[in-house]
């Protein structure tokens, strides 16, 4: 049990595939919700660190490497500047960004890990069916392999998970099984390799799940799988891109680990790689991966799941020195729709994405686009990106309730109270002011408690509603009549707006990091952390106007 006096939390998010660059439904699934966890704990002074990379090894990066007449490593290398750049200018704010190719841990800590499981018997060496492609001289890893679930007869399934049952496939149960390399019939061939039996841990497994904070929707898709068995899964592959095999045995030649088994074990070392940079000592990872004073969270997308909640789980336990993890947060797919368009899923290959680069580079608003991905994230469900959708509600949500409450505030505070925090007479107030405060004191509260809890949609929605809530609040109190006969009235009625817009400042910081930083810098600061949201504002205090927050985006036309 963490002693939350002590409290310190590891913070990981999926490694992505250094084969491409990301797009809004990558930002939505794991990046966007991570980051704005970590941004909350570090404004709660929470010590914490922010582990990513990407994950170099298996066929994909292969395959593309092929396509673009390069090395896997130059393909590697390329894509994970590209992501890390990419997710920057979205203000993700990892505390490192590695590879699984080249960080200087990653080799020995995924080879230990393996040692470790293989010494004490976890692995069997077995002669198993594979998926074999002719036409490429190879065999085939699960994700090239398209076919027919056995168990529920749903088409156009990958080789190693169905979409539909979520039930684990292997040779024996994908029918009509298609090579995606060549579009050819996919052969079956026998190869040796190394399976873990993960139905001995079906009770570790479960009672994790029950320990664990994890949303409902995930803990009833992993019961699913564990009231159907679980079954051996084999940990190595045949390909010459990846970790070797680390065993003095004949049969080991040419097989690397599989990517499945290295690519969470990349949390460990790029953990060890930030330890070196930050402690001067890579070992110092032990107080995060081995202390109990340690959360260890994982922030993933919904086709992980098996491979965090069930795999890892496995792999932890049967190496077992290194904690698992409090919590696994898991958030659907995001689906597309564009105007005049059925929604869809985002594919690469029907050219339907968004790429956080392009939005960029077309001037979009990284602030927006974290806004609009947090308010309709699929923490629940899959939900839909809709670019009118987005654009309408940077307009009216960012735009008016926000941005112009914020504008018209500090406007009119300058003009006719100078350029500095007023001194009120609390003999002014009212129950109206009152009141509001109260309101001010219970959103900090409130979104605490939902950040706490991985609801980072509804403590977005909180925001927000607190933001009509201080709209609603001037406009009761009109200062633009007051201040023609009771100034005394109207500069309670602006100083508790001040203090209103602080507190957004503030708030919106895990959310919103460029717009709460404008916020900030209109009462001369730039690093305000939670306790700080219920602070009076001190008279005197100079304000300075800020620039618009959100300019108005215009419909697109057709010209």
């Amino acid at each position: 049990m963490t002693d939350k006096t002590n409290r310190k939390v590891l913070v990981t998010a999926a490694l992505p595939y250094s084969n491409g660059r990301p797009h809004v439904g990558h930002l939505a699934g794991c990046y966007l919700p991570a980051d704005t966890y970590v941004r909350y704990l570090r404004l709660k002074e929470i010590p914490v660190r922010f582990i990513c990379g990407s994950d170099d090894h298996g066929v994909a990066i292969k395959m593309t490497a092929e396509k673009e007449g390069k090395t896997p490593a130059e393909v590697a290398n390329f894509y994970k500047q590209k992501q890390f750049e990419d997710f920057s200018a979205c203000g993700i704010s990892f505390d490192v960004y590695s590879a699984t190719s080249d960080s200087p841990y990653h080799i020995e800590e995924s080879q230990k890990f393996f040692l470790s499981l293989y010494d004490k018997g976890y692995f069997e060496k077995q002669v198993s069916k594979q998926y074999y492609d002719a036409t490429r001289a190879m065999f085939l890893p699960d994700r090239y392999v398209r076919g027919t679930c056995a168990y529920c007869n749903t088409p156009d399934q990958n080789g190693d998970q169905c979409e539909n049952c979520g039930k684990i496939l292997d040779a024996e149960h994908l029918l009509d099984a298609v090579s995606t390399l060549s579009d050819s019939p996919a052969e079956i061939r026998e190869t040796v390799h190394w399976f873990i039996d993960l139905s001995k841990f079906e009770t570790v497994v479960t009672d994790w799940l029950e320990s664990a904070t994890i949303r409902d929707a995930t803990k009833n898709y992993v019961r699913g799988l564990l009231s159907t068995g679980l079954v051996k899964r084999s940990m190595t592959r045949d390909i010459d891109w990846g970790i070797p095999l680390p065993l003095d045995d004949p049969d080991a030649q040419h097989k690397v680990l599989y990517v499945w088994f290295d690519a969470p074990i990349g949390y460990i070392s790029f953990t060890r790689e930030l330890c070196k940079q930050l402690d001067g000592n890579p070992d110092t990872y032990a107080d995060w991966w081995k202390s109990d004073d340690c959360e260890v969270v994982h922030f993933i997308g919904e086709d992980n799941t098996i491979f965090h909640c069930v795999i890892w789980i496995a792999m932890l336990h049967a190496e077992g020195t290194i904690s698992l993890p409090h919590s696994v947060v898991v958030n659907q797919f995001l689906n597309i729709q564009f105007p005049g368009k059925d929604e869809e899923k985002i594919s690469k290959s029907r050219g339907n994405a968004i790429w956080l680069n392009e939005y960029i580079a077309e001037g979009g608003n990284a602030d927006s686009l974290r806004y609009y991905l947090t308010a309709i994230a699929p923490e629940k469900a899959r939900t839909t990106y809709n670019p009118e959708d987005l654009r309408q509600r940077h307009n009216s949500d960012l735009g008016n309730t926000l941005g112009n409450f914020v504008n018209r505030i500090i406007s009119f505070t300058l003009k006719y109270c100078g350029p500095a925090v007023p001194e009120i007479d609390a003999g002014y107030s009212t129950e109206v002011d009152r009141l509001f405060q109260e309101a001010t004191r219970r959103v900090v509260s409130d979104v605490d408690s939902l950040l706490e809890n991985y609801s980072f949609k509804a403590g977005l929605d909180r925001i927000m509603e607190f933001a009509r809530e201080c709209n609603r609040y001037v406009d009761t109190k009109e200062p633009w009549q007051t201040r023609k006969t009771d100034m005394e009235t109207t500069r309670v009625t602006l100083r508790i707006a001040l203090d209103a817009i602080y507190t957004l400042g503030i708030l919106l910081s895990p959310y919103l990091p460029e717009t709460s930083q404008k916020i900030q810098a209109a009462f001369g600061q730039n690093h305000l952390l939670w306790k700080d949201a219920l602070t009076p504002l001190t008279a005197g205090t100079s304000i300075t106007k800020p620039d618009i927050l959100f300019q108005r985006i215009e419909a697109a036309t057709d010209d």
